[in-house]
């Protein structure tokens, strides 16, 4: 690749086309050319221009400035111009033009996409404090703190202060810039863009580093900060450096279909502007060709390509409103294809883009045609992202409240929020380096409800761990348990879009995680947080592993009581009448009846009357076998014995906690036991003697409301048995 090709990844530009509906489209400005180096080389040799005069070599700029912003003052530009110009005179690039030109493009970039002046204006001078003798106090003197500040975002660290260490560092430190101001990383990207182009003298090596980083970190950046037309342009870019021949053959298909005679995509735009036409909606239709990776990527499902495949159908209106009349007209009028239909207006993606996508059938082939609908405004914000945003200063200073998951600032997303919490706790360049790759690959966000109504941004696969620790940061470490769309879930389960997500947290700040939450942990911020924790708290070995425990309070210990299979210390003493004099009475432990439930008795051996709650499994089959059944009922005494079963979430001294609890509501405990834990559940049984049957609501409540316990019930008799 020469240092003078511009853009040889491109497949070429959108193919503008007005739709013949009654009222005008909107005017649209006319392309401009893309930047010519060699003139722009000569023109920064002959120095700059007379002082109030705009320099002949930044006319590109003010052009596509002034598309933007009619009103903008074109002065920081030209005394910016005339700075960075002498500060680089002299110095040249790699592909022989003077360095100029590259501050020169990298501004056009960010003109074109209808970036502020202040970010035009660090941007001509964003290499002047790394590259030349001019100071950061001196840009701030001259352009201001704002212009000060992103120069410096952008200045890189020097390797003779940080070896290895300085890229990583360097984007550490541009990232804390972008978190205070996008604009940082706005120009770090144009930068990028343009070196990417430029490529081509490069040895091979370097080419192939450089590109490596650009696919693992900036176009990841660039999808998130929703800069769609830069990062469409880097991965055609990084796809012709890193996969020639991929890149060679999809060329080719582009090339080739170039040449066909007839365009499916062209047909469909006639007949989608005569529907809107006579449909009498407004609206401007285009084809949007694909760029390479994305028909790289569809070629790699359908072989061979049609027609229909190398673009897709832009249709751009006024409001929102118009939108969904265009979708309607689109489905009643064509063959639509149900599945593809995604609203990204009514819910927004995590990067700010908002359109329709939906797709039609073609009639004549079967050929599928993909379709976009959005308004002139979210195209714009669609291609351009937070440049679209212009100066995030200059917006009222109120700013609207939102949950403590994700800002509703859009020039602070959620993202970016979490990705300067995490980043605080890496303890290395070598752990932010990875760690920043492996969170940037995850490049699918979802959004799940907490019960307050506010929202968590999560990556895709993300895990109840991720959920508790966005939401709670440090504390999170004393999460027992989730409940998802209202029913129990252990903190590994996998968490989808739309879900709601209430997090079960206990009482002990001193709560360690369990280690098994780094296998689910999908997040930096939750790994970094467990791992610390982990690694200060580490679990001591046991002196003696054949000593019993000494009451730490194990959910998985077995309380020292008997078990409800052996004999109990006292008999039950709940009076209960029966209909059969010199009888004695027994109530079945399967089901543990209780004043005031409804009872029902039968005669057993030895003259014993066991006495059975009236919906007890039990009570069916003792009739199906013909046991005498006998009239019983609750006497006078309210004292009752009752087994109840409580299900919690495991932690440290909780069996202590729950029987100190039925011990201040009066309860004896019989007996009790504890089952092994099963993924992070354990199951707990109880039989206890209460003085007044009236105490056992009481008792289940107080029970249940003993952090980590998540439900108590009265015990059930199986429906197996004799």
């Amino acid at each position: 690749m020469n240092a003078e090709a511009v853009n040889p990844a491109s497949p070429g530009p959108v193919t503008p086309q007005v739709s013949g509906a009654a009222a005008p489209a909107a005017p649209r400005r006319k392309a401009r050319p893309r930047i010519d180096l060699r003139r722009l080389g000569r023109a920064a040799l002959l120095g700059s221009a007379a002082r109030g005069r705009l320099p002949d070599a930044i006319s590109h700029v003010a052009e596509a400035h002034r598309a933007h912003h009619p009103d903008a003052d074109l002065e920081p530009l030209r005394r910016a111009y005339v700075l960075a110009e002498s500060s680089h005179r002299g110095q040249m690039r790699k592909s022989g033009e003077p360095y100029i030109t590259h501050p020169l493009a990298v501004t056009l970039i960010l003109a074109e996409l209808g970036a502020e002046t202040t970010t035009l204006t660090a941007s001509l001078l964003h290499d002047t404090v790394e590259d030349t003798d001019v100071t950061l106090d001196q840009v701030g003197d001259q352009f201001g703190a704002e212009v000060r500040y992103l120069v410096d975002g952008v200045t890189k660290l020097e390797k003779v202060d940080y070896g290895a260490a300085a890229e990583p560092e360097t984007f550490r430190k541009m990232l804390l810039a972008t978190g205070n101001d996008v604009r940082v990383m706005s120009i770090k990207l144009a930068d990028r863009l343009h070196n990417m182009r430029t490529l081509g003298v490069m040895r091979r090596e370097k080419q192939e580093r450089i590109a490596k980083v650009t696919r693992d970190v900036l176009i990841p950046l660039a999808e998130r900060l929703g800069v769609q037309a830069l990062k469409s342009e880097l991965e055609d870019l990084v796809f012709q450096v890193l996969h020639p021949e991929e890149y060679a053959h999809t060329r080719e298909l582009v090339a080739g279909n170039a040449a066909r005679a007839d365009d499916p995509l062209a047909a469909v735009a006639d007949d989608v502007r005569k529907v809107l036409r006579d449909a009498g909606l407004t609206a401007e239709v285009l084809i949007r060709p694909r760029h390479y990776v994305s028909l790289h990527r569809v070629s790699r499902k359908r072989d061979p390509l049609g027609g229909a495949d190398f673009g897709r159908l832009l249709v751009l209106v006024q409001e929102d409103a118009d939108c969904y009349a265009v979708l309607g007209e689109l489905h009643t009028c064509m063959t639509p294809v149900v599945s593809e239909f995604k609203d990204f207006i009514a819910v927004p993606k995590f990067n700010l883009y908002q359109s329709l996508h939906t797709a039609v059938a073609r009639a004549e082939d079967g050929q599928v045609i993909e379709v976009l609908i959005r308004t002139h405004q979210m195209h714009k914000v669609a291609e351009a992202g937070v440049v679209a945003l212009g100066n995030p200063y200059a917006a009222p200073a109120e700013e609207p409240a939102a949950g403590d998951g994700e800002r509703v600032d859009p020039t602070r997303p959620g993202w970016l929020s979490r990705l300067l919490d995490w980043q605080r706790g890496a303890p290395d360049p070598d752990t932010f380096w990875s760690t920043l790759r492996e969170d940037l690959a995850q490049d699918r966000e979802i959004t799940v409800f907490r019960p307050d109504g506010g929202t968590l941004g999560l990556p895709e696969g993300a895990t109840c761990v991720d959920a508790a620790y966005a939401q709670y940061g440090e504390d999170a470490h004393a999460a027992m348990g989730a409940r998802v769309n209202g029913r129990l879930a252990t903190m590994s389960t996998v968490l989808k879009d739309g879900d709601t997500v209430q997090l079960l947290m206990g009482q002990d700040p001193a709560s360690e995680p369990s280690r098994e939450w780094l296998e689910h942990a999908r997040t930096p911020a939750a790994r970094i947080a467990i791992q610390r924790r982990l690694a200060a708290h580490p679990t001591p070995a046991p002196a003696d592993a054949t000593a019993a425990p000494e009451g730490d309070g194990s959910p998985a210990q077995q309380a020292p009581r008997p078990t409800g299979d052996g004999p109990a210390p006292r008999p039950a003493s709940a009076d209960v009448l029966v209909d059969r004099p010199g009888a004695t009475v027994r109530l079945a432990r399967c089901c543990t009846p209780v004043p005031p439930d409804e009872i029902t008795g039968f005669a057993v051996r030895g003259g014993v009357v066991t006495v059975h709650r009236a919906g007890c499994a039990v009570v069916g089959r003792m009739r199906g076998a013909g046991r005498q059944e006998v009239g019983v009922s609750w006497g006078e005494s309210s004292e009752c014995r009752v087994t109840l079963l409580a299900e919690s979430f495991g932690r440290p001294h909780l069996l202590a906690d729950l029987t100190e609890a039925m011990a201040l509501e009066g309860a004896e405990i019989v007996s009790a036991t504890v089952e092994p834990p099963d993924r992070q559940r354990v199951r707990h049984t109880y039989t206890v003697l209460l003085p007044d049957a009236a105490r056992l609501p009481a008792l289940m409540r107080a029970m249940r409301d003993v952090a980590g316990v998540y439900d108590v019930s009265r015990a059930q008799p199986q429906p197996t048995g004799a």
